[in-house]
């Protein structure tokens, strides 16, 4: 899984090193890289590994062909997805597209989501971040604990 938060910055090429834990849960997962797309929700870039972006692609393909969502989802998602392959040394090269929808200059939080992990500015994200403690606070209860029945 992708947990915890970690602070990187842009190299002098515009290389930033995926933390360790993270690449290593990836090359557990067989891959050697990541899918990365602008954020729907904030001003952040998810980050998939290519089976998530491949089942999220499937559900796509569920769609009706002539559908409109169908192309706002293959628009949104896939058109704007960048396939980034890790260097010797664990390091990617973002795009520029992507650092300017976040608005990354040069340092950048690497933020673990479980099953997917976010790239953000810092400033940006700690302010997400406040928010987001509230509203689970206010929201705890509507996260259920899956209970297993025992027969």
């Amino acid at each position: 899984m992708f947990l915890s938060t970690f602070e990187n910055k842009l190299d002098k090429k515009g290389r930033v090193s995926v933390p360790a834990s993270y690449r290593a849960y990836l090359s557990s997962l067989g891959y050697n890289g990541i899918v990365c797309f602008p954020s729907f929700n904030n001003q952040s870039i998810e980050v998939w590994s290519q089976d998530r972006i491949e089942k999220i692609s499937n559900s796509i393909d569920s769609l009706n062909p002539f559908d409109e969502k169908k192309d706002y989802f293959a628009t949104s998602i896939l058109s704007e997805s960048t396939n980034l392959q890790f260097d010797g040394e664990g390091r990617i090269l973002i795009t520029q597209k992507l650092l300017k929808h976040a608005k990354i200059k040069n340092s950048m939080l690497f933020v673990g989501q479980g099953k997917t992990f976010q790239i953000w500015e810092p400033t940006a994200f700690e302010k997400f971040r406040v928010t987001a403690r509230k509203k689970s606070n206010i929201n705890r209860t509507s996260l259920k604990w899956e209970q297993k029945l025992n027969n």
